[in-house]
């Protein structure tokens, strides 16, 4: 009887077999140059022995003029801070690319953990067409048993994403690079709790745009300069905005407008240090493409059964007569609450009903925003 592998097992097999022949390759080739070494040698010493001064002094002039041309002029030695500056702007490309950085073999890791690939999902079809969910049947989805990295269960020690059905070993994570020491010491506070955890899949929103959505998105910041994972300071960031204005609308942001860029760039730097992270405002532009880009249906596709269920639960709170309806004020309460943040404006006097359907589709939006664990980026920013 044959012996399952996981995928993840045969990759490792492939890479550890791929491995194998590489150093058996690197021996032949050492071996070879040894070899051609002894015999050159050789074949130096009898040449000096039938050298004359003429030939002598012919190859010194040979010898001398291949040193000038093998030593790096002035101007070669200082392209080569710019060369390696475009290489990690590349690599800070391809990061932003693929959301997943550069290939495994071509990082300097001291671990034998290779970061997953991650897969930009595909517009289907049928993305725009309506979305049954049924409000009385929960989905409750289980967690998967073994972590996600290595496959190995180890019961209470995993820690489940509060998004997907993936779990994790803290170690795991740790090797992989994806959470610092405070991040991981949050996930072990928060993981089994009712706050909960995403993982570093569901944190990233970016990842949920599709090839096209995120290589439009890659041009903008190309035309404006904006160099990946870089901190952008304010004047930065009204420069971005005016270029997308007259990019989408053919006009130049107004002061109201320019104002309220300011604001949000003061929300984002809560500290005073003058700029903003990278993340926070990969965060935002992410979330403005799936705005401009998704129709309301094609958002509810994106919400895992763990959000489809927590909308439902919430939906039926406020739908305290069970007739499948609420209020549109209870509706903008509700939405509010997945930021933890209600507006006073949220109890108005507005009674428009709004159906469960309604509901999941203008709420998706909000929920998917609410995704990261970082309170710092949905929580200040108006959609």
């Amino acid at each position: 009887m044959g012996v399952l592998m996981s995928k993840k097992q045969q990759v490792e097999k492939v890479q550890k077999c791929t491995a194998v022949v590489s150093a058996f390759q690197a021996g032949l080739k050492d071996r070879a140059v040894t070899v051609k070494q002894a015999e050159g040698q050789v074949e130096e010493g009898e040449g000096h022995a039938k050298t004359n001064p003429d030939e002598k002094n012919t190859q010194d002039a040979v010898q001398e003029e291949n040193d000038n041309s093998a030593s790096p002029s002035t101007s070669q030695q200082a392209s080569a801070p710019t060369r390696d500056e475009c290489n990690v702007n590349q690599e800070a490309w391809s990061r932003l690319r693929d959301g997943k950085g550069v290939e495994p073999e071509d990082l300097d890791k001291t671990h034998q953990l290779t970061p997953p690939a991650f897969v930009r999902p595909k517009r289907e079809p049928d993305d725009d067409q309506p979305i049954e969910v049924d409000l009385y049947k929960k989905e409750e989805p289980r967690s998967d048993e073994m972590c996600d990295v290595c496959e190995v269960w180890t019961a209470d020690d995993l820690y489940p994403c509060r998004i997907c059905t993936r779990v994790f070993h803290d170690g795991c994570l740790r090797e992989l690079g994806y959470l610092r020491a405070e991040a991981l010491q949050e996930m072990r506070d928060t993981a089994h709790t009712v706050t909960g955890w995403s993982c570093y899949y569901c944190d990233n929103l970016n990842l949920l745009l599709t090839e096209e959505e995120m290589y439009s998105l890659m041009e903008t910041f190309k035309q404006c300069k904006i160099i990946p994972e870089s901190c952008l300071v304010s004047d930065e960031l009204l420069q971005y905005r005016h270029f997308v204005s007259k990019q989408q609308f053919e006009k130049d942001l107004t002061d109201e407008q320019e104002e309220e860029v300011l604001a949000q760039f003061a929300a984002l730097d809560p500290e005073k240090k003058g700029h903003i992270e990278w993340s926070d405002f990969l965060y935002f532009e992410s979330l403005a493409v799936l705005r401009k880009f998704r129709t309301e249906n094609s958002l509810v596709r994106l919400l895992t059964a763990k959000e489809r269920d927590t909308a439902r639960s919430v939906f039926q709170g406020l739908d305290l007569d069970k007739d499948g309806v609420i209020t549109r004020a209870e509706c903008r309460q509700a939405q509010q609450s997945w930021f933890e943040k209600l507006k006073k404006d949220s109890q108005s006097c507005n009674v428009r009903p709004v159906t469960w359907a309604d509901f999941l589709r203008e709420s998706g939006i909000y929920i998917l925003a609410a995704r990261p664990n970082s309170s710092a980026m949905h929580i200040r920013l108006p959609l």
